[in-house]
């Protein structure tokens, strides 16, 4: 053995004895804490016989976590990913007990709830401490990476040291254009900033109508987003609400995807996504809600958890963040209750824990696979961070919560980074978003009825007296749900009118839609008149809303706007807005694109906007909101390495999701990624 070999051995030596050494240390001192919890017999024992104890109950609960808690893990597969980390702290008490009944020299024991708590400090400790140990050399730091990665690609059938370089994307969901540049500007993201001024450039770019993560993330990634006219719409021939993060819904939307390009996706040769509602065509997922729904072992989204959840030292260190999550979930919100702040919304009832797993079980998961991604050297990884949109849509877009977030978030990218200094080949970091966020109170708040109630007013339709609000549709909810096994469906059912003649309306943030049910075709302007005389004027004329998009069988698409203002989308553009104008360049063509969908409602609403203040008005329970026209929500950003080519050279800007996708495609040909369209059979298999 050489000497070098002898020096890394010596080294793990001594990082297994001075972690060993702490634990034994925080076992003492937890025993002389904590009353129901004792290293020594009834009758009194030598301060070296207690030592003792504490040395071997730390050396055993120590062992058994290395050895039995993967195991556990593994068995554990078959339990919903959420429960999975509720279980962590009691999983880990049962190491301890277990420890202290073996223990060689019998004195140990421990109250069951007060073993959860000691395992729990020893394991958040003795990570602590191996991290920061490893961290200081960084030699050693930097050989266990790369037996990480050996190891990885052995077990993958791969090959190591390849100097074709790599591509991590990775997705800062609802973080806006503007928002990056504030918080970089304001040194909230120093990892981010640090890119911009020597690696890096930052390009806007701008979404379709839909600014939402399903019409956005399905065009990045599968190359089309055609035929998405909102988060949720209703299609007439089956009767059915599309919701974009219902995995029944997502798993449809991206087979007709593939269908419509023939192609698998961005991901089809050697890539990985994660966290995402669409897979991309990767072999390689984890948590990535079309593939929810999917049966077997392999393919359900509780599957990615594994890597992560078999180092108890991460399972108990994730537990505890999301505890002290929730905590300070609660106390944000009762501040912000106490100060009387406007706009706000409810955050009580499940929110706290909701809001947890998007900052942290979410983000720590999908981090997590996206380093072991790396160290694997896959072609391309995908990954979508939502924890910025859970909050920002409940806290607002700007402000201390969202701050928060958004400096965690720059920890992670730094912590990437760093690792893709150790990786098996190179890797250029690709950073983007999907869509911005735009602030403004609800709908409801302002006017005091709900959009659907004032489509019933206008349909001469009883209202309810007492308004309810639209439940959010932000990814997070999802992924929770998705987590526990349970079917995302959104109250699919409550959608549907009690009496066919009846309107189904859905809300998509500040964009609203509007379909009949008992007509099996998009219905006319004419017809809509003729049935409910009063319906497109109420609408239009509200001071909430700022224009309707409806199908003239005179015009074609028309858009209608207040005062009796109306003009055929053939003939709006940037130069002649019409009742478009304050929504800014690009809105024409977003608004025709739209009308071409086969299943665009029979009456598209589009929220008032204020465009001094930035201003929407959401038909959701959202105090920043995005789905529709109007401010910051249609303006996500694209930061890309200075050594790849220019996003945009012919000057005419970066305009929509499809467009996103050819540059990225683009790119991972540059870096000869053999991204090509796969034959229809393995895009079915993709599927």
């Amino acid at each position: 053995m050489g000497g070098g070999r002898w020096r890394r051995v010596l080294s793990g030596v001594w990082r297994s004895i001075a972690v060993w050494a702490v634990s034994t240390v925080t076992m003492l001192v937890l025993a002389g804490a904590l009353p129901d919890f004792q290293l020594q017999s009834d009758n009194g024992d030598s301060a070296t016989r207690i030592a003792v104890t504490a040395a071997a109950g730390a050396g055993v609960f120590g062992l058994l976590s290395s050895l039995v808690w993967p195991l556990l893990v593994r068995a554990l597969l078959l339990v919903p990913a959420l429960i999975l980390g509720l279980l962590v702290f009691f999983l880990n008490g049962s190491l301890l007990l277990l420890a202290l009944r073996i223990n060689p020299s019998g004195q140990g024991e421990a109250a069951p709830e007060t073993a959860v708590v000691v395992a729990a400090v020893m394991s958040a400790v003795a990570s602590a401490t191996g991290g920061a140990l490893a961290v200081r050399d960084d030699d050693a730091y930097r050989r266990r990476l790369y037996r990480l990665a050996a190891r990885r690609r052995s077990r993958s059938g791969g090959h190591l040291g390849t100097s074709t370089p790599g591509i991590v994307f990775v997705q800062l969901d609802g973080v806006g254009h503007d928002v990056l540049e504030e918080a970089t500007r304001m040194g909230l993201m120093p990892a981010l900033a640090r890119w911009l001024g020597t690696t890096h450039r930052l390009t806007p770019w701008r979404t379709d109508w839909s600014s939402q993560t399903g019409a956005s993330q399905l065009g990045i990634l599968h190359g089309s987003n055609h035929d998405i006219p909102a988060f949720r719409w209703y299609e007439k021939e089956s009767h059915e609400v599309m919701v974009c993060n219902r995995p029944s819904s997502a798993a449809e939307l991206q087979r007709r995807a593939i269908g419509y390009t023939g192609d698998g996706g961005l991901l089809t040769v050697d890539g990985a996504s994660r966290g995402n509602l669409f897979s991309g065509g990767a072999d390689e997922l984890a948590l990535v809600l079309s593939m929810a729904a999917r049966r077997g072992r392999d393919n359900r989204s509780r599957s990615g958890y594994f890597a992560y959840f078999s180092d108890p030292a991460n399972a108990v260190r994730t537990a505890l963040s999301f505890v002290a999550e929730v905590l300070r979930e609660m106390g944000q919100s009762t501040r912000a209750r106490l100060q009387k702040r406007r706009p706000r919304v409810g955050r009580g009832g499940l929110y706290p824990f909701v809001r947890a797993f998007a900052t942290v079980v979410e983000r720590d998961v999908v981090v997590a696979a996206v380093i072991g991604d790396m160290l694997a050297g896959r072609n391309a990884v995908y990954a979508d961070l939502v924890a910025y949109d859970e909050v920002a849509h409940h806290s607002g877009p700007r402000g201390r919560d969202t701050e928060k977030v958004l400096q965690r978030l720059d920890r992670s990218l730094a912590l990437i980074e760093k690792v893709a200094e150790h990786a098996p080949r190179p890797y250029r970091i690709v950073v983007l978003s999907d869509h911005g966020q735009s602030p403004g109170e609800t709908f409801l708040t302002r006017y005091g009825l709900s959009l659907g109630n004032l489509v019933r007013a206008g349909c001469g339709l009883p209202v309810p007296r007492r308004a309810r609000g639209t439940h959010s549709g932000a990814e997070a909810r999802a992924a929770v749900r998705a987590a526990l096994r349970r079917p995302v469906e959104e109250g699919g059912e409550r959608h549907r009118p009690s009496r066919r003649s009846e309107p189904v309306v859905l809300a998509s943030g500040n964009l609203g839609l509007v379909s009949f049910p008992d007509v099996a075709h998009r219905m006319s302007r004419e017809e809509i008149d003729r049935r409910h005389p009063a319906l497109l004027s109420t609408l239009a004329n509200h001071p909430g809303v700022g224009f309707l998009l409806v199908r003239s069988e005179e015009h074609g698409g028309l858009v209608l706007g207040a005062h009796g203002a109306e003009a055929p989308v053939d003939t709006l553009d940037d130069e002649h807005p019409g009742p478009l104008a304050d929504f800014g360049p690009g809105a024409a063509d977003a608004v025709r694109r739209t009308h071409t969908f086969p299943h665009t409602a029979d009456i598209m609403v589009n929220s008032w906007y204020d465009p001094e203040e930035g201003e929407v008005l959401a038909f959701e329970e959202q105090i920043g909101s995005h789905g529709g026209l109007g401010g910051a929500q249609g303006h996500p950003f694209l930061m890309s390495p200075l050594d790849l080519s220019e996003p945009v050279d012919d000057g005419t800007g970066l305009v929509g999701a499809e467009r996103v996708h050819r540059v990225l495609r683009g790119w991972l040909r540059e870096c000869d990624g053999p991204q090509v369209p796969l034959p229809a059979a393995e895009s079915e298999r993709a599927a």
